[in-house]
């Protein structure tokens, strides 16, 4: 179902977010103070344009209480940051995205309001740490600070041509498998009766630490 959002700050994080939402056929609003970066988006975005969001009549003006989300990408303007996100919140915006910059950043926003804060540069940071050491994980996501989701390419023979239902991952790896990507591309939801192929990736939903030994166990031949 197409959505609303309003991205306010054109950097590499919110025009990553921008593209990212029209190309899944969203509706965008892309605002920031820089008129070049907005000109780059006039085609992009649904509407892009050129406002100081640190103005509460400006963004009353904008409707910004009728978008089903907004997402405040200021770059390094921390106060603007936080002020955004208090004026964003009190006009009754229900679901408000902040970029941090940092730990108290993010503490700070929490305190105000955000409904969610991300950290693009850390988790990035993590990501990456995770699959420079990792066996065979092609992606990784921290969905909290002792749960993780994983993309893990089976090389392991012991898992090859067998369903899910026969290699039970929930009872013998307290995990759980979401989907299998085929070596072709193509994503296939998981059932009790998926098979496994050779060199196909599973996704895989976890604590941490058995995630990590998965990918251990998978990476044997």
């Amino acid at each position: 179902m197409k959505k609303n959002f309003v991205v306010i700050g054109l950097g590499r994080f919110g025009s990553s977010i921008v593209r990212t939402l029209v190309e899944s056929g969203h509706e965008v609003l892309a605002i920031d103070s820089n008129e070049d970066r907005v000109n780059e988006y006039m085609n992009i975005a649904t509407h892009a344009v050129v406002a100081n969001a640190q103005d509460e009549a400006v963004l009353k003006s904008l409707g910004i209480r009728n978008f089903d989300a907004v997402v405040v990408a200021i770059g390094e303007d921390l106060q603007a940051s936080i002020l955004v996100t208090l004026m964003v919140k009190e006009m009754n915006v229900k679901n408000v995205w902040v970029k941090a910059l940092d730990d108290y950043h993010a503490r700070v926003l929490e305190k105000i309001g955000a409904d969610r804060v991300v950290h693009p540069e850390r988790d990035m940071g993590v990501r990456i740490a995770h699959s420079l050491t990792a066996n065979n994980l092609v992606d990784y996501f921290e969905i909290s600070k002792d749960f993780s989701m994983a993309e893990i390419k089976v090389y392991n023979k012991k898992f090859i041509n067998r369903t899910l239902q026969e290699l039970s991952f929930p009872k013998k790896y307290n995990v759980q498998i979401s989907a299998i990507k085929k070596t072709s591309g193509e994503v296939e939801l998981a059932t009790a009766d998926s098979i496994i192929h050779e060199k196909d990736s599973i996704l895989v939903v976890g604590r941490t630490e058995d995630v990590e030994y998965l990918d251990e166990i998978l990476y044997r031949t």
